[in-house]
Order: structure tokens, then sequence, then C-alpha cells
């Protein structure tokens, strides 16, 4: 089994320089959970060579745009250089780990950010959509960002992201889309419509990348995986690869509910997840595990 999205640091805190000993207490926490490999997969946003995108929510509306550059500054610190050189230390020195990002959407940027992750010798790249505009839907520790929930149809949300998902897989700079429907992630959206599902499920099929089913939004206002179960079926309809991953950030929930995940994803009818080596997709067996 595997966990392709995991944090090093938590949000709201400083990115600081990772060691060794943080890599291997990820890979320990997930083996107890049956998990045989990880992937650490730290926001691209915390890195020093990711400041070129400062400034990215300019001339979005004033109280949002402050809010942005306030998450921003707050969540940065670290070198990339170092964070994929200890990354590669800990596969030299036999722990099953790969170097990975998550990259957010910069509306009219991915250019950019793709010809520096060219630079780096990673084995996967986890495309998300946390940013509408410069709203951030799913910070809920975010007054401003809750509030904007009351100002926006659901269904016109829903639309959005979408789009959204269809620019990021577009630009060619994802392998994965991490928790594929994440804009449901407090509840205020509501059901997608089935025609919504249905069209975010054929851009992830036409694009040709990986969808991430997620533990994550278990531990979410919606308490539910990402992706839902129905839009799981569409993306197993159109043979969709997936990696499993706990979005954790902090080793005690590295694998979480990792068995879960499988039991879900061999009922909507996968036998193999995905797998990276170089981003080079390639693919493992699934376990059988009790229904």
């Amino acid at each position: 089994m595997i966990d392709y999205h995991l944090h090093l640091w938590k949000h709201g805190s400083a990115a600081t320089e990772p060691k060794l000993a943080d890599l291997a207490a990820y890979v320990a926490s997930a083996a107890s959970r049956g998990v045989r490999q990880v992937a650490i997969t730290e926001h691209l946003f915390r890195f020093r060579q990711a400041d070129f995108l400062r400034g990215w929510w300019e001339g979005a509306d004033p109280l949002l745009a402050g809010e942005a550059s306030s998450y921003w500054e707050a969540h940065q610190g670290a070198d990339l250089d170092r964070y994929v050189e200890v990354c590669l230390k800990a596969k030299e020195r036999g722990l099953p780990v790969l170097v990975g990002l998550e990259v957010d959407y910069y509306t009219g940027r991915m250019a950019e950010v793709d010809r520096l992750l060219r630079g780096y010798p990673l084995d996967l790249v986890v495309g998300s959509v946390h940013w509408l505009g410069a709203w951030m839907f799913d910070n809920v520790d975010s007054a401003p960002s809750m509030a904007e929930w009351a100002r926006h149809d659901p269904a016109e949300v829903w639309d959005a992201y979408i789009q959204a998902v269809g620019d990021l897989v577009a630009s060619g700079v994802a392998d994965v889309v991490g928790h594929p429907d994440l804009v449901k992630v407090t509840g205020d959206a509501g059901p997608a419509s089935e025609d919504q599902l249905e069209a975010l499920a054929s851009i992830l099929a036409a694009n040709h990348v990986v969808a991430e089913v997620s533990s994550a939004g278990w531990r979410k206002p919606v308490a539910e995986q990402y992706p839902s179960w129905r839009l799981l079926q569409l993306l197993a309809d159109r043979e969709v690869p997936v990696v499993l991953a706990s979005d954790s950030h902090g080793p005690e929930l590295a694998g979480d509910r990792n068995v879960d995940l499988v039991r879900m994803v061999r009922q909507a009818g996968y036998r193999q997840c995905a797998t990276f080596e170089g981003r080079i997709r390639g693919a493992s067996f699934l376990p059988e595990v009790a229904m």
C-alpha cells in the first residue's frame, strides 16, 4: 500500500529545514498501518525558490488579497534544494520515500512553475486547486475566507473549481490531481450535479492524469473522503488511475485509514493503483482486504 501525499510542516507554521529523522518518522508511522511506500509532497509555496510567484493575488478583492499575502508570508522559509537533497539521501539509505511536491494552480503562471520544477529530480507532482482567484476556499481558520461562501452561488463555485482543475491539468504540470473534489471541504458548496461530476471526471481522463483518493476529507467538516463515491465511480468508468493518500501534516496520521481507501477503490472496480518514479507512471496491485 502507498501514501502519496504527506507534508512535513503543519498549516499555520513557517517551514523549517527538513531532517532525515523527520522522514524516518513518517515512514515508521505509515508502516504501522501497512503502508510500504510514501511520497513527501510539501507545498511549493513553502520554499524560497517559489518566491517569484509572490503577488499573484494582486488585483483581487483587497481583503482576500491581504489574506493571501499573510498566508504566503506565514508559511515560507525552507530551501527547495535542501528539501530535495534530504529526500534523496533518505532514498539512498533505503527508506521507501519518493521526492514530490504539491503545487497549487496559479492563473497564468503555470509555465513558470513548470520551468522551475523541471530543474529538480522529482518522482511526482501533485497538482491541487486551493484558490479561486485570491479566495482560499478551504482555509477554515480564516474568517474572511469562510465569509466568502455566503457571497457565491454553490453551483457557480463548482463550475469555477472545475474550470480551474481543467486549466491546471492542461498545463501539464501535475502528475496527480490532489483531493479532486476539494471544493466540497466545508460543506458550503453542497453536492455537485451529475453533469458537473461527469465534467470533472472527463477532464482528468482526457488529460491522462492520476486521481488522488484521500482520507483527508474524513477529517474535514464535509466528513467524506476525496473523491466522493459517485465521482470515484465515474473515474473508474473512464479508467482514470488512482493513488492513495492521507494528506497528513504530521507523522501521526501518515497512512491514515489506508485500508478503508483500499476497500473503497476495490469496490469501485480498481485492482491496481498508480506508482511513480522519476515522474514515470507505473502500477502496483492493490491488496485484498475484508469488505
